[in-house]
């Protein structure tokens, strides 16, 4: 006798169960879509295997052996573990546990993850979520060994080898507090944005950004009073001085208590999108997160 798992056919044990289950060679080949012969020559395989006959011909076709009885709870157990095994995932929503993690900017946190955050808790309560600063780096590494499953980024910055999708087009707007006095004129010409101080947003403390190569095309600057590494604080000094800031107008609609107004020229907007991948690609979970982080992302603006 050679019981060596590897020489343990699945299809032995389908064989197996079927003529438990039919008590016949013929029934149990109709039942698998075989030839009644074909079944005769697994059975001769499994008896081998076994070292045991299993199945004993009697008049009205064939009956277990006491050996076959003890192994045909156990065979249908396997069977149906293996059914399960090639279903596809049934996913839960509501009664869900798990944690998903997120590399963003504080841009993608203000813009993203907040309408995101609200939807999710309504629909699966169970997930909880981190939030990470995005390593562009390291974020391929940081995927593949599972440290991040999803990045809030830009197509210029996502690596080659990761799935993405792109969320939405943003564009940029003016921002000020309700009770400055540009506001009072009902929109900027170029001069007065120009002459104005303005609060500019860069994580390596740059006074040069998209407005300015803009502005660089038609000769003009603007006066740069204050550059920040986090969109964060922008609203806090913008609410307490005469500075204006030019901001994405995702993240401007979200500040009820300042004022938005239409950029004087046109600044070259960007696309956020974002990134995941192989590994959960076609997770279940995964992919009903990443559904809804496109969904909230495309909700109108308030």
């Amino acid at each position: 006798m050679n019981n060596d798992l590897r020489n343990l056919d699945l299809n032995l044990l389908k064989a197996f169960d079927a003529l438990m289950d039919e008590g016949s060679a013929t029934r149990a080949a109709q039942r698998l879509s075989l030839t009644q012969p074909a079944v005769s020559a697994m059975l001769t395989r499994l008896r081998s295997y076994f070292d045991d006959p299993l199945f004993v011909r009697v008049q009205r076709g064939m009956i277990p052996t006491e050996r076959a009885i003890q192994l045909s709870g156990p065979i249908k157990q396997v069977l149906a573990d293996i059914d399960r095994l090639l279903q596809p995932i049934h996913f839960d929503p509501l009664s869900v546990k798990m944690t998903y993690t997120i590399a963003a900017t504080d841009y993608a946190l203000k813009a993203v993850v907040v309408p995101f955050m609200a939807a999710l808790k309504k629909r699966a309560p169970g997930i909880r979520v981190a939030v990470i600063t995005v390593n562009h780096d390291n974020l391929s590494r940081q995927m593949e060994q599972g440290e991040v499953d999803l990045a809030l980024v830009t197509p210029q910055t996502t690596p080659e080898e990761l799935h993405s999708r792109a969320l939405y087009d943003e564009q940029y707007v003016c921002m000020m507090r309700a009770d400055h006095p540009a506001v009072a004129t009902g929109c900027l010409t170029l001069d007065q944005f120009c002459a104005l101080e303005h609060i500019l947003v860069s994580n390596k403390g740059s006074f040069w950004g998209p407005t300015d190569e803009a502005l660089a095309g038609m000769k003009r600057q603007r006066h740069i009073g204050l550059s920040v590494n986090s969109f964060l604080i922008l609203a806090e000094v913008l609410r307490i001085t005469d500075m204006i800031a030019v901001v994405p107008r995702q993240l401007a609609s979200r500040q009820d208590d300042l004022v938005i107004m239409d950029t004087p020229l046109e600044v070259a907007g960007f696309t956020k999108s974002m990134a995941w991948h192989e590994r959960s690609h076609r997770d279940p979970a995964h992919r009903w997160l990443r559904s809804l982080c496109l969904e909230v992302s495309q909700l109108p603006l308030s």
